[in-house]
């Protein structure tokens, strides 16, 4: 692992409530209210990195935040096989959110290793994990993922640049149930992504994480009919929801560089790991269809 400068940790400050959020940004703008207007942004939240966001930004490769990245031996952890951690070098505007991803069924995390530096790089620290077995079933993938998050967070070199209140997971396929899986089991998580995700458990009621369902029109491993579309709408009508379905996309859609997967799930996670509204405007109103996006829908405005 890449030796990583000291950095003195932020104190840990309780986060409000998803549904007090809006109401401190408006007391804030509202105690303005008569003052002259500042000539810069002021942020809404106080997790917000980097730049504002535009169409260009989130689509591109790479983000604001230059990274580096340091291998996880699996002899050196316990609880998943090991993984890559890719990470911000500069901690200027504070501490970052923390993702665990997974690859789904009898793959390696070279299948969801373009995520890596892509997020990254948009100011999050990201852990690609190689799971115990590559034939664990999602339930197991969940529990590796959260492994590897608590890794991140207690024991990881990089443990000093990473809010440990502010911690996501995705997956692919096998990966992308588990994600579920994860969140199912530690409400405490403020975001999950599955990328056309694949679970025999087709009620997710009791998910109270923010969740972005992505699905693949054409895929025939997890057709979306028997597994996004009722992961979708299992989960609760009041939680913070989208469903995203890539158009004529196959099951293997998020294994590669992929322009939509990647700025829907920057902009979920900025959103509800971040808390920036800034990148509300990408998810609400609900996207169009189009070429690349086959349907969308959402629970907007988000709370």
């Amino acid at each position: 692992m890449q030796p990583v400068p000291a950095i003195i940790p932020e104190p840990v400050v309780p986060r409000p409530r998803r549904g007090l959020r809006w109401a401190l940004a408006l007391a804030v703008l509202g105690a303005g209210l008569g003052a002259a207007a500042p000539a810069a942004h002021a942020a809404a939240s106080p997790y917000e990195r980097g730049p504002a966001p535009t169409v260009a930004s989130i689509e591109a490769s790479r983000g604001a935040f230059a990274i580096a990245q340091s291998t996880v031996a699996a002899s050196s952890v316990s609880g998943f096989r090991g993984g890559t951690i890719y990470y911000p070098t500069s901690t200027a505007e504070g501490t970052f959110g923390a993702v665990a991803i997974s690859p789904g069924y009898t793959a390696t995390q070279s299948s969801v290793a373009w995520l890596g530096p892509r997020l990254a790089s948009q100011g999050f620290v990201v852990i690609t994990i190689d799971t115990l077995s590559r034939y664990d079933q999602p339930a197991s993938r969940g529990t590796q993922l959260l492994a590897a998050l608590d890794y991140l967070t207690n024991t990881s070199g990089v443990r000093t640049r990473i809010d440990r209140n502010r911690l996501a997971v995705m997956g692919h396929s096998m990966g992308g149930g588990g994600s579920l899986s994860a969140a199912n089991s530690r409400p405490q998580l403020q975001a999950a992504i599955p990328l056309t995700g694949w679970h025999t458990v087709k009620n997710w009621s009791g998910v109270r994480v923010p969740t972005l369902v992505v699905g693949a029109e054409n895929d025939s491993v997890a057709p979306v009919s028997s597994h996004s579309e009722p992961f979708y709408t299992s989960l609760p009508s009041t939680l913070d929801k989208a469903y995203l379905e890539l158009n004529n996309a196959s099951h293997s859609a998020p294994t590669s560089t992929n322009v939509t997967v990647a700025k829907y799930s920057i902009s979920w996670l900025k959103r509800f790991v971040d808390d920036d509204t800034r990148y509300d405007q990408f998810l609400c109103p609900a996207p169009p269809a189009s070429a690349t996006i086959q349907e969308y829908r959402n629970t907007c405005p988000h709370s």
